[in-house]
């Protein structure tokens, strides 16, 4: 999960899914919001979702992204115990 957060676009990404709420986002709008090309977006999604980080659903013809929230509060309450113990 690091390793896929770790690259710029890809936290961008999941910065906008959390912001977008359990609803989430179609792929379209994503890239619209990056300034990225469909392919390249498909490219990171498939990082995020393979890292547990996004979940994707079919809706008609469009697919829609959402957070992982439990799986960002979770990787982020370990960040935060882990900065604390090194402090």
């Amino acid at each position: 999960a690091l390793g896929a957060l770790a690259q710029e676009t890809r936290l961008k990404i999941c910065q906008i899914l959390a912001g977008a709420g359990a609803g989430g986002l179609p792929a379209g709008d994503i890239a619209l919001a990056l300034g990225v090309p469909q392919n390249t977006l498909s490219f990171h999604l498939g990082h995020l979702e393979q890292a547990g980080l996004v979940t994707s659903r079919r809706q008609g013809r469009y697919i829609i992204y959402s957070a992982r929230t439990d799986m960002l509060a979770a990787l982020t309450s370990w960040l935060d115990g882990t900065l604390n113990k090194q402090s």
